[in-house]
């Protein structure tokens, strides 16, 4: 332990001499939050709407009015025709059409069923599907208050008051910052220790290090621990500022979120020792890192896109990729607040991931040095 102390102690003094790994570990981290944070986002506003009002009656001008109040739709064009529908469309000027038919207010009145039609842009299908939702509940919710008004009862005999848990508004932002956070740590982690021992041999200190009395593990120990304290800190530092700007909650145990991420940094810096020994320069270790880290965190761990809708062998994939058990671990807490009853299992991969990683970077290093 003594000999690991002291390569973290030389760690620590060549980090502070290196202002590219403080970049990295420090600056880099926030900087992508910022970025990421404020440019993904599912929630959409000012979707562009375009109204084509055949009945022109205040029963029509108020159901108008529901769309434009309701924050979600800018009345962008007032359409006259089926060409000026088209023209909308293939100009990309609007993203939905609604159709109000003639008779409108008459119709209600007399308690019948009116067909509103609403017209969507599907050249993206993400944004037409949210949009067919916000339209759907706006209609439904005026459909009610029109029964209500002229006293004709539902004609359903069920109805639907969903509740949503632990996301009431739905806020994308509650969804993509846990990924975010995965995401970044991971990057910043691997990237900046794959570069450490990478430079010890392009500096031609390696030799050196052979010829100390000093054992494999010590030295992966020693590696890492100083990226570890620095990239702790960074890791809380992204919580913080998640929870500031974008009102991330913190529902559980800060204990446990400290457990999580210790676990999930170590798997990180040993994943990046383990490219640093195999790597022979810093352009390859750097390429390495990334695509190590970058493609399976993004891509395979649930982060944006869902587990359950990919090929069976994708899936299979997933179960090796550490981000999925801390995505899981860190929305669990901050999230739903559950404890380690609970998330036991993906923590219990975490500490198998981040041992198997310290082992195999040691053994490798250990077959350089006999």
């Amino acid at each position: 332990m003594r000999n690991a102390l002291s390569v973290g102690k030389k760690e620590i003094r060549q980090m502070l001499r290196d202002r590219r790994t403080l970049l990295i570990l420090l600056f880099v981290p926030a900087f992508f939050l910022l970025v990421y944070g404020y440019a993904l986002n599912w929630d959409l506003r000012h979707i562009q709407l375009g109204i084509e009002d055949r009945d022109r009656s205040v029963t029509s001008r108020a159901l108008i009015s529901s769309f434009l109040n309701s924050g979600y739709f800018d009345l962008v064009a007032d359409v006259r025709s089926s060409a000026d529908i088209t023209r909308l469309m293939d100009r990309g000027e609007v993203r939905a059409v609604l159709v109000i038919p003639a008779g409108l207010s008459h119709d209600i009145q007399a308690g019948k069923t009116v067909p509103v039609q609403v017209l969507l842009n599907g050249d993206n299908a993400n944004t037409a599907t949210t949009v067919m939702a916000y339209a759907l509940t706006i209609l439904q919710n005026e459909s009610m208050r029109y029964r209500l008004a002229v006293g004709v009862a539902t004609p359903t005999a069920v109805t639907v008051e969903p509740r949503v848990w632990y996301n009431p508004q739905l806020r994308s932002a509650l969804f993509l910052i846990p990924g975010l956070i995965a995401y970044i740590v991971m990057i910043t982690s691997v990237v900046s220790t794959a570069l450490s021992i990478v430079r010890e041999k392009e500096r031609g200190t390696m030799e050196q290090v052979r010829m100390a009395p000093i054992d494999a593990m010590s030295f992966v120990l020693g590696k890492t621990i100083p990226y570890f304290v620095v990239s702790l800190a960074s890791a809380i530092g992204i919580v913080l500022v998640a929870m500031l700007l974008f009102g991330l909650p913190m529902r559980g145990s800060w204990l446990l979120l400290l457990l999580t991420m210790s676990l999930y940094l170590v798997g990180a810096l040993g994943l990046g020792l383990l490219i640093s020994s195999l790597a022979e320069t810093q352009q390859v270790a750097f390429q390495l890192a990334l695509l190590a880290s970058f493609l399976p965190t993004l891509m395979l761990s649930g982060f944006i896109f869902p587990i359950a809708s990919m090929p069976a062998v994708l899936r299979g994939i997933t179960y090796f990729v550490p981000a999925r058990y801390f995505l899981i671990a860190l929305r669990g807490i901050v999230l739903k607040g559950v404890g380690l009853s609970i998330l036991w299992e993906p923590l219990a991969t975490l500490a198998l991931y981040s041992a198997l990683m310290l082992i195999l970077a040691s053994a490798r290093l250990r077959r350089q040095w006999s």
